[in-house]
């Protein structure tokens, strides 16, 4: 039969959940030509391997193994650039996504009368009584509420992680696409430029069949994360703007540590050996900017660079030592540049912001390099 549809499983540690996904995947698509294409960001947990394991079985099967990147709307994009099908769909691989709504998405599109179709947890008929997360119903709801005024696209559930539609829509825009963060369907209703006719179906959300949440610790974040990427993220790169965001958190920090060095460690009636009002002065600012640049490290690799996070004692002490050499190299940018343009006759202020620019441009571009990128 001529290939018809292209599911796309983006996933991390879902090995327990792959093979069940895919007998119910089967069993749903019955009469129709269909292939799975399983995207994992290279889990720890071996989904990767039971999904050849998979292939082998089922020819319908293929699986990208990511190294070296991770983010959930990236892996969709990848996942749906890949398929040969005309139609491709994306749904989560953890069973909370329900594959018999698949040939109900699929006949929408396939009629001509609808450009996307997407499940819905709020729509008349659905239900999220199964999840058993009131407290996140009550986010999505508030949530979804901004994404309609960022898409102007009035829908239920914007944020739904399962839609159906074209293969050749979400290729003329997949260059456009950001794919940050983890609501793909946002992504897509925020950067295409024709409206899209939507199908809306009612869904029963389901809690996850094994394992835990990856989104609880940063939905928040990914979902702010989208929404700056999409009004700003052209005149600001993003992660640039994270970097720079982390690094003013980080002036506040070494401000902190150095009232604490100054007024509880050493205090004003504290003498270390001959030390004079300087040399303590400098020791104690020396501790406060290892303590702020510690700081930044941490919350780069958490938030940052969440894709590219470093884990595991070794790693994350060697990329702490390398950010700090980084960091010794921008600081000579600031200061440097400063300089010369105070030779030149410019303003105080004006030589310092210069400074403080250039050097964190250089600490980001060192850092997106040797810290989190290849080298």
């Amino acid at each position: 039969m001529t290939l018809r549809l292209g599911v796309v499983l983006p996933t991390y540690n879902e090995r327990k959940n792959l093979r069940s996904m895919i007998e119910r995947l089967d069993a749903a698509l019955t009469g129709i030509s269909w292939e799975v294409i399983v995207v994992d960001d290279n889990s720890p947990d071996g989904t990767a391997d039971e999904a050849r394991a998979l292939a082998q079985e089922d020819p319908r099967v293929h699986v990208i193994q990511r190294i070296g990147r991770r983010g959930l709307s990236s892996a969709a994009i990848e996942g749906m650039c890949a398929t040969a099908a005309p139609v491709v769909a994306v749904m989560d691989a953890d069973h909370q996504h329900d594959p018999a709504l698949l040939p109900q998405m699929l006949a929408a599109i396939e009629s001509g009368d609808y450009d996307l179709a997407y499940g819905s947890r709020f729509a008349e008929g659905a239900s999220t009584e199964e999840w058993g997360r009131p407290d996140r119903v009550k986010a999505s709801n508030f949530a979804n509420r901004i994404a309609n005024k960022v898409t102007g696209v009035e829908l239920t559930d914007p944020l739904s992680g399962y839609f159906m539609l074209r293969s050749a829509t979400l290729r003329a825009d997949a260059h456009r696409l950001s794919g940050v963060g983890f609501k793909i369907l946002l992504d897509i209703l925020a950067t295409v430029e024709e409206p899209l006719r939507i199908k809306e179906l009612p869904m029963n959300f389901s809690a996850r069949a094994e394992g835990e949440s990856k989104l609880d610790r940063t939905v928040v974040f990914e979902f702010l994360i989208g929404l700056y990427d999409k009004w700003l993220g052209r005149i600001i790169p993003t992660r640039f703007a994270l970097f720079g965001t982390v690094g003013a958190l980080g002036v506040f920090v070494q401000l902190g540590a150095l009232w604490v060095m100054l007024h509880l460690v050493f205090g004003e009636r504290f003498v270390y050996g001959n030390w004079d009002e300087s040399t303590t002065f400098n020791v104690a600012n020396s501790v406060a900017a290892i303590v702020a640049m510690t700081f930044n490290f941490v919350l780069n690799n958490e938030l940052t660079y969440a894709d590219k996070r470093l884990r595991g004692f070794g790693p994350l002490l060697r990329g702490w030592a390398q950010f700090a050499l980084t960091c010794s190299l921008g600081l000579l940018t600031n200061v440097g540049s400063a300089a010369v343009l105070k030779t030149m006759g410019f303003h105080d202020v004006i030589a310092v912001v210069v400074g403080i620019v250039l050097g964190s441009v250089w600490n980001f571009a060192l850092s997106n390099k040797f810290v989190w990128g290849k080298y």
